[in-house]
């Protein structure tokens, strides 16, 4: 079984899966300012390992929510800067993403673990021991 990714974006999934996300940009919202990051999604017998690329991303801006079984990463920071000469100019930019991710029923929601380093969000869906692939083993013949 597979986490099933669900996306927010004005086109279909259809369209971003089959024509990819650099035909149109579609990355980008309607401002330019924000873009969603990558993720990687990797299952093992015990767990799915989940990566998201956020480099330069303080890690207290992140929000992993559960709901049921939808599994939210967002992120949200508002910048600003100034100008400098005789008058001060502010401008407010506001980056955002988010990322939802139906989990499946054969892990265990109030296991799952997550950390940052190195501009990597990890995260750590483990599985319910009766979802677990059991290894072979040899029947006998009586």
């Amino acid at each position: 079984m597979t986490l099933i990714r669900r996306t927010n974006n004005l086109f279909p999934t259809f369209f971003d899966d089959f024509f990819g996300r650099d035909l149109l940009n579609v990355n980008k919202d309607f401002w330019g300012n924000s873009t969603v990051p990558a993720v990687n999604i990797k299952e093992e017998n015990n767990a799915f390992h989940v990566e998201v690329a956020a480099p330069g991303i303080d890690k207290k801006d992140f929000k992993v929510e559960l709901d049921d079984d939808l599994l939210t990463i967002s992120y949200e920071k508002e910048h600003s800067k100034e100008e400098k000469g005789d008058y001060t100019k502010r401008e407010f930019s506001y980056q955002s993403f988010k990322r939802s991710f139906n989990l499946p029923k054969t892990v265990e929601n109030t296991k799952i673990q997550a950390n940052y380093k190195d501009g990597i969000l990890h995260l750590v869906i483990p599985k319910r021991d009766d979802a677990k692939q059991k290894p072979s083993r040899l029947i006998e013949i009586s």
